[in-house]
């Protein structure tokens, strides 16, 4: 009889032991991780993780002795995917009362990598009022506006020092008026912010976030916290680019709480990946955002693939309160 307890226990506390090893990679927030390599890379890909431990659960029914490890591994996966099923099961609505569409969208070129004939025919057919374009030089932004003289889009690029290859550009539509463009927070790529004009009291930002590299996590860090500066603002404000981190990620959270929503997970699109975008739709994650202060209604959330760049490109509207 002591020795079927002793088993027991043994049983027990190895299940427990595994289950806390296995929710590691899940949740390295938990233990203070989420900023350590490779567990701010892995959490990129929680949702993944989720359907291959819950895989893994059922795998190990087989075997009498890990059944209640399995069972253990099966609860955490099914708390996941709870905590992150509202991101495709949000209902849009329709446009409230007293408001006006805007459309943005998002673009990453891969420093011009991207087929430029391809973003201007995306940008001819959806007509956004503001295009963010990550990775974008001046010459690449201006070999798009090109091909949109009809449309009088604008451009604008920031590079922060000529030791940063990469820059952050942005298209503005006509349609906006007499906008003013200035970049403003710190940002390791740059950020331009767009004011002004048609947009009354909105703000527009065209972002960039530095990517989590195993060996230099700290500037990602950085570049995140800058988003919660303009989402805790008091103007109404829209944030577009490449974050290069996802709500899995928790800096990314915390960026968002004081203010902000993502339009893709708010409208029900929140597994629609967007890199890398040459691997199948399942294995892609979030990192292009539309994000918007609270006042902001997200409508809609879409994406494309652009040939010659890993990324696929975002096209979002949301309403935005009308001012006198």
């Amino acid at each position: 009889m002591d020795n079927e307890k002793a088993w027991l226990v043994r049983r027990i506390v190895l299940s427990v032991l595994f289950v806390v090893i296995v929710a590691v990679p899940l949740y390295p927030e938990l233990y203070g991780l989420d900023e350590v390599t490779p567990f701010a890379q892995l959490v990129a890909f929680r949702p993944q993780g989720l359907v291959l431990v819950f895989v893994l659960a059922l795998l190990m029914l087989i075997r009498k002795g890990w059944r209640l490890a399995a069972g253990l591994v099966a609860v955490l996966a099914l708390i996941g995917a709870g905590l992150t099923l509202p991101r495709v099961t949000s209902d849009p609505k329709p446009p409230a009362a007293d408001t006006r569409v805007l459309t943005i969208m998002v673009a990453n070129v891969l420093g011009g990598g991207a087929n430029a004939g391809a973003v201007a025919e995306l940008i001819r057919e959806r007509k956004p009022d503001l295009v963010s374009l990550p990775e974008a030089q001046v010459d690449v932004r201006e070999e798009i506006r090109a091909q949109l003289e009809d449309l009088k889009y604008a451009g604008y690029t920031e590079q922060p020092t000529r030791a940063v290859e990469s820059a952050t550009s942005v298209l503005v539509a006509a349609s906006l008026g007499a906008v003013q463009v200035k970049p403003d927070l710190p940002t390791s790529f740059g950020n331009l912010m767009v004011t002004g004009g048609n947009l009354g009291e909105v703000r527009l930002v065209a972002y960039h976030g530095f990517p989590p590299l195993p060996e230099d996590v700290p500037p990602w860090k950085h570049d995140l916290m800058q988003l919660r500066r303009w989402c805790a603002q008091d103007p109404p404000t829209i944030v577009a680019g490449d974050f290069n981190a996802t709500l899995d990620h928790a800096d990314f959270r915390w960026a968002l709480a004081s203010n902000c929503h993502s339009v893709g997970p708010s409208v029900g699109g929140g597994f629609k990946g967007t890199w890398p975008s040459d691997q199948p739709a399942i294995a892609r994650t979030q990192i292009d955002h539309v994000l918007a202060t609270r006042p902001i209604q997200p409508l809609q959330f879409a994406t494309y693939e652009i040939a010659g760049t890993d990324h696929l490109a975002v096209v979002a509207t949301v309403a935005v309160p009308k001012t006198d």
